[in-house]
């Protein structure tokens, strides 16, 4: 199960809830007791400030606090002794503490101090009282016995009592925290309860989100899953449902045309394979015929003849030669020589080897080009098979009467060149795919035309061998243009 992403993603959820829970729960726990105790302090001791300046501001002296601190403590916040019930330890009724009718029923009081020989219930010792001089009134055992006289630096660090811009005492607060009361420490048996039940929210919501989550995140990578052994069975044409535009959506998207391509290549490959065998087999077959007919000596071998078989095997040769070119083109080890060439001296170069054919077929063949263009660094035995090859289709599928213009013309850091026909032109459904092997756009036409169908092919790797790129753009009826683009040379 552990092996499954699904269960990994919703484990990794919930080990991220917990830890966080946890964290928080830790840290909440460790700083709630002193945050509590230091608020308990705090207030009563503030509260304690305000009662015992009012206290000494109408005496006029500490004389009888002893006997009044039991009243005083119960005037503070958060005091057990206006609760019976938190009071823990019995004083004898026969000495009750001041403010308590004799007779009655003693409370319950969970500290009991003895000042000047009278017991008084102090809730956990925590504040004491000294003079002015420093002498311990109401002692905090045993932090500061009674009548003991504290030093400069303890007094300092306690809380002065201030009546009329005079000290007249300070509060000393016990050294080491007591403990809590029984509201306070149910206060903080519930905290524990809710962060307990906050861990088991928290790990409950992130198992919901982590099995949501999952499920979303795993679901289409199934369906990848099981399309890419699809493939790998042989049903190359996938198509996984796209149903978001994150990452995951992005690769199925990009594994959906990777696997259109997979199929259109294929086929090509497979109809590559036929055309070469179409392609091949006609030559052979004319060469097997009459090589045959010659030696049953029903053909004499006339020199027509073997020029006729001759042809045939040039074919041949020729249609190995540009497949090898493509094999090498492909590896990227077709041999290349890049020399500066002038467009303009190209272009010129070119016509002037095609202008008797082009006149032999009636078609104008003109040349467009400024004076002024860059040099381009290319090989220009390369340029001129993809000029010969671009050319001979245009005089091919251009009628008598029609005009060819070659042009060059910069565009930022690049040249373009165009081959421009005013011939039959091209269907738009047929333009994207005239640059693939053994593809012809005339259906019609077969290899005795003396056309192989990778002369287009060629141009588009000897293109991008100079590191360029070719298109072509075409209105049937009108004509055809193909553009070719390579970079500008700098030295």
């Amino acid at each position: 199960m552990l092996k499954s992403l699904y269960w990994k993603l919703t484990l990794a959820f919930m080990l991220v809830a917990f830890i966080t829970a946890g964290l928080v729960a830790v840290f909440i726990r460790i700083t709630s007791t002193d945050r509590l105790l230091k608020l308990v302090i705090d207030q009563q001791r503030s509260n304690l400030e305000q009662v015992l300046t009012d206290y000494y501001a109408t005496r006029g002296s500490w004389d009888n606090i002893a006997n009044d601190w039991w009243e005083i403590q119960k005037e503070l916040p958060f005091n057990p002794a206006r609760n019976e019930q938190t009071m823990r330890i019995i004083v004898d009724n026969q000495n009750p503490p001041p403010g308590i009718p004799p007779g009655s029923t003693t409370p319950q009081v969970e500290n009991v101090i003895v000042i000047n020989g009278n017991p008084r219930p102090e809730r956990r010792s925590l504040f004491g009282l000294a003079d002015s001089q420093g002498r311990v009134i109401i002692p905090i055992e045993p932090d500061y016995p009674g009548n003991t006289i504290l030093s400069r630096s303890v007094l300092d660090s306690s809380t002065p009592i201030v009546v009329n811009e005079k000290e007249v005492g300070y509060i000393l607060t016990a050294r080491r925290m007591p403990g809590f009361n029984p509201a306070e420490a149910l206060f903080i048996r519930r905290t524990n309860e809710a962060l307990l039940l906050a861990i088991l929210g928290a790990m409950l919501i992130a198992l919901l989100v982590g099995i949501f989550l999952a499920r979303t995140l795993t679901r289409p990578l199934q369906a990848l899953t099981q399309a890419a052994q699809n493939i790998a069975q042989g049903q190359l044409e996938q198509e996984v449902k796209v149903n978001s535009q994150d990452e995951i959506g992005q690769l199925a998207e990009a594994f959906n045309r990777m696997s259109r391509e997979v199929a259109r290549v294929n086929q090509l490959r497979r109809q590559m394979t036929a055309d070469i065998a179409h392609d091949l087999r006609t030559p052979l077959t004319v060469i097997a015929g009459y090589v045959e007919s010659m030696r049953d000596g029903i053909l004499q071998p006339t020199a027509q003849r073997l020029s006729l078989i001759y042809g045939e095997i040039e074919r041949l040769l020729n249609m190995v030669g540009d497949l090898r070119m493509l094999s090498q083109a492909d590896a990227g080890e077709l041999p290349m020589h890049p020399q500066p060439v002038f467009p303009k001296t190209l272009l010129e170069r070119v016509a002037e080897v095609f202008r008797h054919h082009a006149e032999q077929k009636q078609v104008s063949l003109l040349v467009n080009t400024d004076d002024n263009l860059p040099e381009i660094k290319v090989d220009e035995a390369r340029m001129m098979q993809i000029m010969d090859n671009l050319i001979s289709n245009a005089l091919r599928y251009t009628p008598a009467g029609g005009r060819i213009t070659l042009s060059a013309q910069q565009n930022a850091q690049t040249v373009v060149f165009t081959v421009q026909d005013t011939g039959e032109g091209i269907e738009p459904e047929e333009l994207p795919f005239i640059f693939d092997r053994f593809h012809r756009a005339d259906k019609s036409r077969h290899s005795e035309t003396g056309e192989t169908g990778l002369g287009l092919a060629i141009v588009k790797a000897l293109v991008e061998a100079h590191k360029g790129r070719v298109w072509a753009e075409s209105t049937p009826g009108t004509g055809t243009t193909v553009l070719i683009e390579i970079p500008v040379h700098t030295s």
